[in-house]
C-alpha cells in the first residue's frame, strides 16, 4: 500500500512554516496518544503516522528531499518508517508530554514566593479616622549570608552531574520517552557541595518581619490591604509574594456601624419624652446636642447628617442615627409613686386622647378575637 502524503497526514499546506507543522503535529499527537486511547489500534497507527510525518517535515534536509523526490528521497536517506529522531522532534514531544502529564524538559525551578495574610484588629475610631500600625509577621526571606544561593560564602553551587543542570531525567519507554525530576538534585539542576551554615543550603531563612501599615480613613470590616512584594521571598531568585492585611474592627461600646452610617441608642426620661427637651449625644467628633420634641415615642430615630464615617473611596461622610429609648424609672420614692398614680388616674379619664396607640392596639385585639 502506498504511503500517505506527509502534508496530508498533518493537514498542512506544502508551504507551511515550521511553527505550523509543529502545531499540527502536537494537535494530532494529543488526540491519538496511546495513553488517551488505550486498546485502540487505529489511534496507535495514526499516532505513528503523525510522528513519522513530523520527523521528516521538521528536518530541513529531509523535507527538501521529500519535496523533490517524495518518499523515495526519504528512503534513500534511511529516515523513513519512524527511524531516527531529531532534536526538533524531541522539543515538540516534550511540549506534548507537558500538556499530558504536566512535565517539561529543562525547566528552571524558579518560583514566586508565597503570599501572606495578616489579620489586623483595629478600633472603630481608627477605622473612621485612619491610622498607622506596626505589625510583626513570620515570613521566609532570602538568606543574607549567601544571598539566596544556598552555598557557603566563597563557594558556589555546581551543575548536577546526573542531569547536566536540566533538573529532569529522561526515561525511554517504547517509542516515546518520559521525563521526571532528577533524584539527585530534586529538580533544581544544581548541587551545593558546601551549604551555607545559616540556611543549610535552602537559600532562605525564617524571620520575624516588622512592617508599618497605613490604614486609610473609612476602611470597612473584612477589607484587605495589599502590600506588593512583602510576602515570602521567591525560590532560586524568583519574585517575592504579596502581603494581604485583612482588617477586623472591634465591637464598640456605643456605636454600631452600618456601611458608612453609625447607630446608637440614647435613653431619655419619661418626662423628657412627654414634654420635650434637649439632650447631649456622643459622636466620633465629640458631643452634639439634640432637641427632643414633645410627645416623642420610644424607638424614634433622629438623624444627624455628616456625623457618620467618611467613605473610603468617595470621601462622603455617612450619618449618625440616634435611637431614643424611653427609660422606665426604678427605685421610686413614695412621693414619686403618688405622683405617677395621680398622673395615671387623670390619664384614664380620657385615655383615648392621651394614649392613641393603646386604643388602636386594643381595637386590633378585639378584631382578632371577633368581639
Amino acid at each position: 500500500m502506498p504511503k500517505k502524503d506527509y502534508y496530508d497526514i498533518l493537514g498542512v499546506n506544502r508551504d507551511a512554516n515550521e511553527d505550523a507543522i509543529k502545531k499540527a503535529y502536537r494537535k494530532l499527537a494529543m488526540k491519538y496518544h496511546p495513553d488517551r486511547n488505550p486498546d485502540s489500534k487505529e489511534a496507535e497507527d495514526k499516532f505513528k503516522e503523525a510522528k513519522e510525518a513530523y520527523e521528516v517535515l521538521s528536518d530541513a534536509k529531509k523535507r527538501d528531499a521529500y519535496d523533490r523526490f517524495g518518499h523515495a528521497g526519504i528512503d534513500s536517506m534511511g529516515a523513513g518508517g519512524g527511524a531516527g529522531r531529531g532534536s526538533s522532534f524531541e522539543d515538540a514531544f516534550d511540549g506534548i508530554f507537558s500538556d499530558l502529564f504536566g512535565g517539561g524538559r529543562g525547566r528552571s525551578n524558579v518560583y514566586r514566593g508565597a503570599d501572606l495574610r495578616y489579620n489586623l484588629e483595629i478600633t472603630l475610631e481608627e477605622a473612621a479616622r485612619g491610622a498607622e500600625k506596626t505589625i510583626r509577621i513570620p515570613t521566609i526571606e532570602e538568606c543574607e549570608t549567601c544571598h539566596g544561593t544556598g552555598a557557603k560564602p566563597g563557594t558556589h553551587a555546581t551543575t548536577c552531574p546526573n542531569c547536566g543542570g536540566s533538573g529532569q531525567m529522561r526515561i525511554q519507554q517504547g517509542f516515546f520517552s518520559l521525563q521526571q525530576p532528577c533524584p539527585k538534585c530534586h529538580g533544581s539542576g544544581r548541587i551545593i557541595p558546601v551549604p551555607c551554615h545559616d540556611c543549610g543550603g535552602a537559600g532562605r531563612v525564617k524571620r520575624q518581619k516588622t512592617l508599618e501599615v497605613k490604614i486609610p480613613a473609612g476602611i470597612s470590616e473584612g477589607m484587605r490591604l495589599r502590600h506588593s512584594g512583602r510576602g515570602e521571598s521567591g525560590v532560586n531568585g524568583g519574585p517575592p509574594g504579596d502581603l494581604y492585611v485583612e482588617i477586623h474592627i472591634r465591637p464598640h461600646s456605643v456605636f454600631e456601624r452600618e456601611h458608612d452610617d453609625l447607630h446608637c441608642e440614647m435613653p431619655i426620661s419619661f418626662a423628657t419624652a412627654a414634654l420635650g427637651g434637649e439632650i447631649e449625644i456622643p459622636t466620633l467628633d465629640g458631643v452634639a446636642r439634640l432637641r427632643i420634641p414633645a410627645e416623642t415615642q420610644s424607638g424614634k430615630a433622629f438623624r444627624l447628617r455628616g456625623k457618620g464615617i467618611k467613605n473610603v473611596r468617595s470621601q462622603v461622610r455617612g450619618d449618625l442615627l440616634c435611637h431614643v429609648v424611653v427609660e422606665t424609672p426604678i427605685n421610686l420614692t413614695e412621693r414619686q409613686r403618688e405622683l405617677l398614680k395621680e398622673f395615671d388616674d387623670i390619664s384614664l379619664i380620657n385615655s383615648d386622647h392621651h394614649n392613641p396607640k393603646a386604643r388602636s392596639w386594643m381595637d386590633k385585639v378585639k378584631e382578632f378575637f371577633g368581639t
